[in-house]
């Protein structure tokens, strides 16, 4: 059976919440976060996720997955499955640990760029790739319940930007929220996908 986008939403929704029950603490140099997925980095979030995901009814197909280099290049996409997929996550978080608003947070989708970190950026990574595998950006959040910021403007920015200013071409977004959580403010979760098809020649 061919592994779809939307069961990959699905599945890390479901994993990134057992990993938010588990009440993990990120930290830093200098503090010692509270308890829940949210403050997580990037990284840490989708290394948990996916030891959820071995325990899970997909094992086999999570058991093969894993960070990869790119082919001719020492940049690392953050997850292949052999096959399957070559997908980039990436993090938005408008609030920190302490409840400040974040500084510059959507510009981890927005920044339209080559060469860039941002989705539009890993986009065009992916496109240029040379993976064999379908391609896709996944971007995840956290929101206060109910939300003082709405994280879907800065994805409905995302795929205009995509779409009409660099000219990728994106399939339809698929999502999903996961939650509660247990973090007093990153609340709710929540996941956007997009398969990438192209980009057309400006």
């Amino acid at each position: 059976m061919p592994l779809h986008l939307k069961d990959i939403v699905n599945d890390f929704a479901e994993a990134f919440q057992r990993v938010d029950t588990s009440r993990p603490q990120g930290r830093s140099k200098t503090r010692v976060y509270q308890p829940g997925i949210g403050p997580l980095t990037e990284a840490e979030a989708i290394e948990r996720a996916i030891e959820e995901l071995h325990k899970g009814p997909r094992e086999r197909i999570y058991r093969e997955a894993s960070s990869k280099p790119y082919p001719e290049s020492r940049l690392r996409c953050d997850l292949v499955i052999p096959g399957e997929w070559a997908v980039e996550f990436k993090l938005i978080r408008p609030f920190g640990d302490n409840g400040n608003e974040a500084e510059h947070w959507s510009e981890n989708v927005l920044h339209p760029y080559e060469g860039h970190t941002s989705a539009i950026g890993d986009c065009f990574k992916l496109i240029h790739s040379g993976f064999v595998e379908k391609k896709a950006v996944i971007v995840f959040g956290y929101e206060h319940i109910p939300p003082q910021v709405l994280l879907i403007t800065a994805v409905l920015a995302f795929e205009k930007i995509a779409s009409d200013v660099v000219r990728i071409i994106l399939s339809d977004r698929e999502a999903r929220d996961f939650g509660p959580l247990v973090h007093p403010v990153h609340q709710l979760g929540k996941i956007f996908a997009w398969e990438i098809r192209e980009s057309e020649k400006r």
